[in-house]
């Protein structure tokens, strides 16, 4: 099965090179296209140098352009798999392995890694674990089905859900209203405990203020996702 490793970078010149490294180091058939999301440093450059292919964005689309640019680019080129991993190299590639399993095995369209699946979950600061537990609570209520982080960017999926967002994928608050286009389209999602790094390099844009402000309008767009008919797909 051909698989691509997408990884959306804004700003990430500290960090992009040493995780194109470990994607490799875990696979080295994974293709690796990193969407550079109009940064206003070096991380294109440094991933070409690092031997990824890189679809230059000509300014910021935000987090669901840059990955739905990168489903499309997988589609485009026929591949089976896809990895979504996030540029700032707080995921580690290694950890696909856990991910890799229930797609390839076909018990799962979508495999995501969750910061708080586990035992020893992932602590966020105060604000933040509150507000990913009420949507995650929410996501749950509305879809039928468990689920602990919906803000995950650590994912693998098949050729059918590379397909669906290629063609519709949400751009303000992607992950949350994915989770609600999966159960619409009844499509299988797991998921699989995973470590998150501390980021190394640059710093997040996430706010108490911003957390709280992204809380309110995430719950309108989770309410218009569930109201909103299914967008026609092109053929896979």
């Amino acid at each position: 099965m051909r698989a691509v490793a997408i990884v959306p970078a804004f700003n990430e010149e500290g960090a992009i090179a040493g995780l194109i490294g470990e994607i490799r180091a875990f696979d080295p058939s994974f293709a690796i296209v990193v969407v550079d999301d109009g940064s206003h440093d070096r991380t294109a450059d440094m991933a070409e140098a690092a031997g990824a292919h890189v679809v230059r964005l000509p300014y910021n689309l935000g987090i669901g352009g840059a990955v739905q640019t990168g489903f499309r680019y997988a589609r485009a080129h026929g591949f089976d798999l896809a990895a979504r991993i996030d540029g700032d190299g707080q995921h580690d590639p290694a950890e696909l392995v856990h991910l890799l399993g229930p797609v390839v095995d076909g018990t799962a369209d979508i495999c995501v890694g969750s910061r708080f699946a586990g035992a020893d979950g992932y602590r966020s600061s105060g604000v933040r674990r509150v507000g990913i537990r009420i949507l995650a609570r929410t996501v749950s209520t509305l879809t039928g089905r468990r689920v602990t982080d919906t803000t995950s960017g650590f994912q693998v999926l098949n050729a059918k859900v590379i397909g669906l967002f290629a063609d519709d994928y949400p751009h303000d608050y992607p992950e949350v209203e994915a989770a609600v286009m999966l159960h619409k389209h009844r499509l299988r999602l797991v998921e699989v405990p995973v470590l998150m790094r501390e980021r190394s390099h640059g710093s997040s844009s996430i706010t108490a203020v911003r957390s709280a402000y992204y809380m309110v309008k995430v719950m309108l767009a989770i309410l218009v996702a569930m109201l909103r008919r299914p967008a026609p797909r092109e053929s896979v």
